[in-house]
């Protein structure tokens, strides 16, 4: 085998296992410590405002013409966020 060729082949399985790693990862349900968002089912995205008023075209400002916009219940994260508070809680002194 010549040196270009052998050389080719390394190449080629180098680039074929790439892309299985990179399959495998993507195909991983993602680890998050927080659940998908239940306005856009995790992606981030939802149908922009402009369709609803739309005679066939799509497209506004806010979504540069694809017909989805951020999400505005996760921030465009695509998961659930806890709203931040803080709860007191004060020990009450009954009768004796």
């Amino acid at each position: 085998m010549s040196p270009i060729v052998a050389s080719q082949l390394a190449t080629g399985l180098g680039v074929l296992a790439g892309a299985v790693l990179v399959k495998s990862v993507l195909e991983k349900p993602m680890a998050s410590q927080w659940p998908r968002c239940s306005s856009c089912n995790g992606t981030g995205r939802v149908t922009c405002m402009c369709t609803r008023w739309s005679d066939g075209d799509v497209g506004c400002r806010t979504c540069s013409g694809s017909g989805r916009m951020g999400c505005s219940s996760c921030g465009g994260t695509g998961t659930g966020r806890p709203i931040p508070g803080q709860l007191s809680v004060r020990r009450s002194n009954g009768p004796s």
